[in-house]
Protein backbone atom coordinates (compact mmCIF):
# COMPACT_ATOMS: atom_id res chain seq x y z
CA UNK A 1 0.00 0.00 0.00
CA UNK A 2 2.72 2.24 1.08
CA UNK A 3 4.08 1.52 -2.34
CA UNK A 4 1.51 2.61 -3.97
CA UNK A 5 1.24 5.88 -2.34
CA UNK A 6 4.40 6.54 -3.08
CA UNK A 7 4.22 5.59 -6.83
CA UNK A 8 0.85 8.06 -7.05
CA UNK A 9 2.81 10.88 -5.25
CA UNK A 10 5.93 10.71 -7.42
CA UNK A 11 3.42 10.58 -10.68
CA UNK A 12 1.61 13.63 -8.80
CA UNK A 13 4.68 15.47 -7.99
CA UNK A 14 6.37 15.14 -11.26
CA UNK A 15 3.39 16.05 -12.84
CA UNK A 16 3.02 19.52 -11.03
CA UNK A 17 6.59 19.88 -11.91
CA UNK A 18 6.17 19.65 -15.65
CA UNK A 19 3.32 21.69 -15.66
CA UNK A 20 5.16 24.53 -13.93
CA UNK A 21 8.28 23.87 -16.38
CA UNK A 22 10.56 27.00 -16.05
CA UNK A 23 12.22 27.50 -19.34
CA UNK A 24 15.72 28.62 -20.43
CA UNK A 25 16.98 29.83 -23.68
CA UNK A 26 17.69 25.72 -24.24
CA UNK A 27 15.22 24.20 -23.47
CA UNK A 28 12.32 27.05 -24.82
CA UNK A 29 13.67 25.97 -28.18
CA UNK A 30 13.57 22.53 -27.76
CA UNK A 31 9.67 22.93 -27.10
CA UNK A 32 9.09 25.31 -29.50
CA UNK A 33 10.63 23.01 -32.12
CA UNK A 34 8.56 20.07 -31.06
CA UNK A 35 5.02 22.27 -31.16
CA UNK A 36 5.96 23.53 -34.99
CA UNK A 37 6.58 20.07 -35.70
CA UNK A 38 3.77 18.45 -34.57
CA UNK A 39 1.54 21.00 -36.30
CA UNK A 40 0.03 19.70 -40.01
CA UNK A 41 -2.13 22.73 -39.62
CA UNK A 42 -3.68 25.11 -38.29
CA UNK A 43 -5.95 28.24 -38.14
CA UNK A 44 -5.19 31.78 -36.82
CA UNK A 45 -7.00 34.96 -36.40
CA UNK A 46 -5.10 38.15 -35.04
CA UNK A 47 -4.68 41.66 -35.36
CA UNK A 48 -1.60 43.49 -37.25
CA UNK A 49 -0.73 47.08 -37.22
CA UNK A 50 2.19 48.26 -38.77
CA UNK A 51 3.84 52.03 -38.24
CA UNK A 52 5.25 54.35 -41.16
CA UNK A 53 6.10 57.69 -39.65
CA UNK A 54 3.03 59.53 -38.30
CA UNK A 55 1.03 56.76 -40.18
CA UNK A 56 -0.80 53.97 -38.72
CA UNK A 57 -1.79 50.72 -40.89
CA UNK A 58 -4.22 48.21 -39.15
CA UNK A 59 -5.41 44.79 -40.57
CA UNK A 60 -7.30 41.99 -39.63
CA UNK A 61 -5.12 38.45 -40.41
CA UNK A 62 -6.40 35.35 -41.05
CA UNK A 63 -3.64 32.90 -41.35
CA UNK A 64 -4.56 28.89 -42.60
CA UNK A 65 -2.48 26.50 -42.80
CA UNK A 66 -2.92 22.59 -44.20
CA UNK A 67 0.75 20.89 -44.45
CA UNK A 68 2.53 22.97 -47.39
CA UNK A 69 0.01 24.79 -48.51
CA UNK A 70 -0.86 28.63 -46.90
CA UNK A 71 -3.38 31.17 -46.73
CA UNK A 72 -2.87 34.18 -45.73
CA UNK A 73 -5.91 37.04 -45.66
CA UNK A 74 -5.56 40.60 -44.63
CA UNK A 75 -8.06 43.07 -44.35
CA UNK A 76 -6.96 46.82 -44.35
CA UNK A 77 -9.24 48.56 -41.42
CA UNK A 78 -8.60 51.80 -42.99
CA UNK A 79 -9.69 51.62 -46.53
CA UNK A 80 -11.28 47.80 -46.42
CA UNK A 81 -8.91 47.01 -48.91
CA UNK A 82 -8.53 42.67 -48.84
CA UNK A 83 -5.11 41.07 -50.42
CA UNK A 84 -4.93 37.16 -49.77
CA UNK A 85 -1.51 35.54 -49.61
CA UNK A 86 -1.95 31.85 -51.34
CA UNK A 87 0.77 29.28 -51.38
CA UNK A 88 -0.27 26.03 -53.23
CA UNK A 89 1.47 23.36 -55.58
CA UNK A 90 1.65 26.18 -58.29
CA UNK A 91 2.94 28.48 -56.88
CA UNK A 92 3.12 32.05 -54.91
CA UNK A 93 0.66 34.37 -55.12
CA UNK A 94 -1.09 37.55 -54.00
CA UNK A 95 -4.63 38.06 -55.06
CA UNK A 96 -6.45 41.12 -54.92
CA UNK A 97 -9.86 40.18 -55.20
CA UNK A 98 -11.75 43.42 -55.35
CA UNK A 99 -9.82 43.96 -58.85
CA UNK A 100 -9.91 40.17 -59.56
CA UNK A 101 -6.31 40.56 -60.13
CA UNK A 102 -3.82 37.93 -58.97
CA UNK A 103 0.31 38.15 -58.82
CA UNK A 104 2.46 35.45 -59.67
CA UNK A 105 5.48 35.11 -57.73
CA UNK A 106 8.28 32.77 -58.20
CA UNK A 107 9.47 32.69 -54.57
CA UNK A 108 10.22 30.57 -51.80
CA UNK A 109 7.79 32.62 -49.00
CA UNK A 110 7.26 31.90 -46.44
CA UNK A 111 10.43 30.63 -45.83
CA UNK A 112 12.91 32.78 -47.15
CA UNK A 113 11.98 36.22 -44.52
CA UNK A 114 10.61 36.44 -41.63
CA UNK A 115 6.87 36.76 -41.55
CA UNK A 116 5.42 38.19 -38.06
CA UNK A 117 1.89 36.19 -38.55
CA UNK A 118 3.31 33.06 -39.15
CA UNK A 119 4.07 30.82 -35.80
CA UNK A 120 6.51 28.35 -37.44
CA UNK A 121 8.31 31.34 -39.00
CA UNK A 122 8.28 33.29 -35.54
CA UNK A 123 10.10 29.62 -33.62
CA UNK A 124 12.59 29.60 -36.98
CA UNK A 125 13.39 32.95 -35.91
CA UNK A 126 14.19 32.20 -32.38
CA UNK A 127 15.83 28.86 -33.35
CA UNK A 128 18.19 30.81 -35.73
CA UNK A 129 19.90 33.68 -33.07
CA UNK A 130 22.26 32.08 -30.85
CA UNK A 131 22.22 35.11 -28.59
CA UNK A 132 18.39 35.37 -28.46
CA UNK A 133 17.44 37.00 -25.07
CA UNK A 134 14.69 35.64 -22.44
CA UNK A 135 12.79 37.10 -19.99
CA UNK A 136 10.81 35.18 -17.56
CA UNK A 137 7.93 36.85 -15.66
CA UNK A 138 5.47 35.19 -13.77
CA UNK A 139 6.13 31.97 -15.63
CA UNK A 140 5.05 34.21 -18.95
CA UNK A 141 7.75 34.18 -21.56
CA UNK A 142 9.23 37.63 -23.66
CA UNK A 143 12.33 36.67 -26.16
CA UNK A 144 14.06 38.93 -27.96
CA UNK A 145 15.80 37.85 -31.57
CA UNK A 146 17.55 39.58 -34.13
CA UNK A 147 15.54 39.57 -37.72
CA UNK A 148 16.19 38.84 -41.37
CA UNK A 149 14.04 40.59 -43.48
CA UNK A 150 15.09 40.26 -46.62
CA UNK A 151 13.68 43.06 -48.12
CA UNK A 152 13.69 45.98 -45.46
CA UNK A 153 17.60 45.46 -43.34
CA UNK A 154 15.89 48.59 -41.06
CA UNK A 155 14.10 45.88 -38.98
CA UNK A 156 16.49 44.35 -36.65
CA UNK A 157 14.85 43.34 -33.67
CA UNK A 158 11.94 41.05 -32.72
CA UNK A 159 9.88 40.32 -29.03
CA UNK A 160 7.88 37.17 -28.83
CA UNK A 161 5.40 37.27 -25.83
CA UNK A 162 4.70 33.75 -24.81
CA UNK A 163 2.66 32.31 -21.93
CA UNK A 164 3.78 29.71 -19.62
CA UNK A 165 2.11 26.63 -22.39
CA UNK A 166 4.62 28.57 -24.73
CA UNK A 167 1.43 29.84 -26.82
CA UNK A 168 1.56 33.78 -28.62
CA UNK A 169 0.28 36.27 -27.62
CA UNK A 170 1.70 39.27 -29.36
CA UNK A 171 4.99 40.16 -31.56
CA UNK A 172 6.96 43.30 -31.55
CA UNK A 173 9.19 44.34 -34.28
CA UNK A 174 11.50 46.93 -33.52
CA UNK A 175 14.17 48.99 -36.14
CA UNK A 176 17.59 49.73 -35.18
CA UNK A 177 16.92 52.39 -33.20
CA UNK A 178 14.64 51.05 -30.60
CA UNK A 179 11.29 51.91 -32.42
CA UNK A 180 7.92 49.73 -32.28
CA UNK A 181 7.63 49.57 -36.27
CA UNK A 182 4.96 46.17 -36.55
CA UNK A 183 3.24 44.90 -33.34
CA UNK A 184 0.68 41.65 -34.08
CA UNK A 185 -1.67 39.94 -31.42
CA UNK A 186 -2.56 37.02 -31.81
CA UNK A 187 -6.27 36.08 -30.78
CA UNK A 188 -7.06 32.54 -32.05
CA UNK A 189 -4.80 29.80 -32.25
CA UNK A 190 -6.48 26.27 -33.68
CA UNK A 191 -4.15 23.70 -33.90
CA UNK A 192 -6.25 21.06 -35.00
CA UNK A 193 -7.89 23.14 -38.08
CA UNK A 194 -7.67 20.67 -41.34
CA UNK A 195 -9.10 22.49 -44.77
CA UNK A 196 -9.28 21.00 -48.36
CA UNK A 197 -7.15 22.08 -51.19
CA UNK A 198 -10.06 24.67 -52.70
CA UNK A 199 -9.19 26.42 -49.72
CA UNK A 200 -5.89 27.65 -51.45
CA UNK A 201 -7.53 27.50 -54.85
CA UNK A 202 -6.71 30.95 -56.38
CA UNK A 203 -9.96 31.07 -58.70
CA UNK A 204 -11.39 29.91 -55.50
CA UNK A 205 -10.56 32.97 -53.87
CA UNK A 206 -11.16 35.69 -55.97
CA UNK A 207 -14.74 34.48 -56.70
CA UNK A 208 -15.84 34.93 -53.40
CA UNK A 209 -15.71 38.99 -53.67
CA UNK A 210 -19.60 40.21 -54.93
CA UNK A 211 -19.25 43.19 -57.95
CA UNK A 212 -20.72 45.53 -55.03
CA UNK A 213 -17.41 45.46 -53.23
CA UNK A 214 -14.90 45.83 -56.61
CA UNK A 215 -12.57 48.93 -57.04
CA UNK A 216 -12.16 50.57 -60.01
CA UNK A 217 -10.59 54.22 -61.50
CA UNK A 218 -10.78 55.72 -64.79
CA UNK A 219 -8.31 58.36 -64.56
CA UNK A 220 -5.62 60.00 -61.74
CA UNK A 221 -6.75 63.40 -61.05
CA UNK A 222 -3.78 64.08 -59.10
CA UNK A 223 -0.60 62.29 -59.51
CA UNK A 224 1.39 61.37 -55.86
CA UNK A 225 4.67 62.30 -55.23
CA UNK A 226 6.93 60.33 -53.10
CA UNK A 227 7.53 62.48 -50.44
CA UNK A 228 11.38 60.88 -49.74
CA UNK A 229 13.80 61.49 -52.56
CA UNK A 230 17.14 60.19 -52.02
CA UNK A 231 20.14 62.93 -51.83
CA UNK A 232 20.76 65.02 -55.01
CA UNK A 233 17.69 63.59 -56.97
CA UNK A 234 14.68 65.52 -58.41
CA UNK A 235 11.59 65.27 -60.09
CA UNK A 236 12.83 66.37 -64.25
CA UNK A 237 9.33 65.35 -66.35
CA UNK A 238 5.75 64.19 -65.83
CA UNK A 239 4.07 62.51 -68.90
CA UNK A 240 0.45 61.29 -69.08
CA UNK A 241 -0.90 58.55 -71.31
CA UNK A 242 -3.88 57.61 -72.30
CA UNK A 243 -4.72 53.93 -72.36
CA UNK A 244 -7.58 51.87 -73.92
CA UNK A 245 -9.28 51.60 -69.89
CA UNK A 246 -7.55 54.32 -68.02
CA UNK A 247 -4.77 56.74 -67.65
CA UNK A 248 -0.50 56.37 -66.86
CA UNK A 249 1.56 58.86 -65.45
CA UNK A 250 5.39 58.40 -65.95
CA UNK A 251 7.32 60.41 -63.50
CA UNK A 252 11.21 60.42 -64.68
CA UNK A 253 13.58 61.17 -61.56
CA UNK A 254 17.13 62.69 -61.95
CA UNK A 255 20.21 63.24 -60.27
CA UNK A 256 22.82 61.23 -58.46
CA UNK A 257 20.21 58.16 -57.81
CA UNK A 258 17.56 58.43 -60.76
CA UNK A 259 14.16 56.18 -60.77
CA UNK A 260 11.41 56.00 -62.97
CA UNK A 261 8.09 56.08 -61.11
CA UNK A 262 4.71 55.14 -63.32
CA UNK A 263 1.07 54.95 -61.82
CA UNK A 264 -1.73 54.26 -63.86
CA UNK A 265 -5.55 53.20 -63.15
CA UNK A 266 -6.24 49.35 -62.84
CA UNK A 267 -9.25 47.80 -64.40
CA UNK A 268 -11.40 44.95 -63.56
CA UNK A 269 -11.20 41.95 -65.85
CA UNK A 270 -13.91 39.78 -66.29
CA UNK A 271 -11.20 36.60 -66.23
CA UNK A 272 -8.56 35.84 -63.50
CA UNK A 273 -5.67 38.13 -64.69
CA UNK A 274 -2.25 36.05 -63.58
CA UNK A 275 0.35 38.61 -63.43
CA UNK A 276 3.66 37.33 -63.00
CA UNK A 277 6.30 39.08 -60.82
CA UNK A 278 10.22 39.30 -60.21
CA UNK A 279 10.55 39.81 -56.39
CA UNK A 280 9.17 38.62 -53.12
CA UNK A 281 5.47 39.55 -51.19
CA UNK A 282 6.60 42.49 -48.85
CA UNK A 283 3.95 45.04 -47.34
CA UNK A 284 4.48 48.37 -49.28
CA UNK A 285 2.35 51.57 -47.75
CA UNK A 286 -1.19 50.02 -47.11
CA UNK A 287 -0.95 46.69 -49.14
CA UNK A 288 1.40 44.02 -50.21
CA UNK A 289 3.40 43.94 -53.37
CA UNK A 290 6.61 42.84 -54.95
CA UNK A 291 9.75 44.13 -53.71
CA UNK A 292 12.80 43.05 -56.24
CA UNK A 293 16.35 43.61 -56.63
CA UNK A 294 15.66 46.48 -59.28
CA UNK A 295 12.16 46.96 -58.76
CA UNK A 296 9.09 47.76 -56.37
CA UNK A 297 5.59 47.56 -57.15
CA UNK A 298 2.03 47.53 -55.99
CA UNK A 299 -1.31 48.25 -55.89
CA UNK A 300 -3.50 50.92 -53.74
CA UNK A 301 -6.75 52.67 -53.94
CA UNK A 302 -7.19 51.50 -57.67
CA UNK A 303 -4.13 52.98 -58.61
CA UNK A 304 -1.27 50.81 -59.66
CA UNK A 305 2.37 52.10 -58.50
CA UNK A 306 5.53 50.60 -60.37
CA UNK A 307 9.44 52.11 -59.18
CA UNK A 308 12.07 50.98 -61.29
CA UNK A 309 15.99 52.33 -60.98
CA UNK A 310 19.40 50.33 -61.68
CA UNK A 311 20.83 52.90 -59.13
CA UNK A 312 18.75 52.59 -55.83
CA UNK A 313 19.36 50.11 -53.49
CA UNK A 314 16.12 47.75 -52.34
CA UNK A 315 16.36 49.51 -49.32
CA UNK A 316 16.56 52.78 -51.01
CA UNK A 317 13.44 51.81 -53.13
CA UNK A 318 11.29 51.11 -50.31
CA UNK A 319 11.70 54.51 -48.76
CA UNK A 320 10.75 55.84 -51.77
CA UNK A 321 7.63 53.12 -52.61
CA UNK A 322 6.61 54.11 -48.70
CA UNK A 323 7.02 57.62 -48.71
CA UNK A 324 4.21 57.47 -51.53
CA UNK A 325 0.95 57.55 -49.25
CA UNK A 326 -2.58 57.99 -51.06
CA UNK A 327 -4.15 58.44 -47.82
CA UNK A 328 -2.92 59.41 -44.37
CA UNK A 329 -3.53 57.71 -41.48
CA UNK A 330 -2.74 58.94 -38.06
CA UNK A 331 -1.92 57.17 -35.21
Amino acid sequence: MKKIFLAVFLTGFLFILTGCQKYDEKSIKQDLTKNVNSLKGYHMLGNLEIYNGDNTYKYDVEVSRNEDKYRVKLLNKNNNHEQIIIRNDDGVYVLTPSLNKSFKFQSKWPENSSQIYLYESLVSDINSDKDMKLVDKDNNYIVETKLAYSNNKNLVKEKVFLDKKLNINRVEVYDEDNNLQMKMKYNEFDKRATFNDSYFDVKENLNTTSDETKETMNEINDPIYPMYLPSGTYLASEESVSKEDGERVILTFQGESPFVLIQETVSIKDDVEDIPVSGEPNFITDTVGAVSKNSVEFISNGVEYYLSSDNLTTEEMMQVAESISPVAVMK
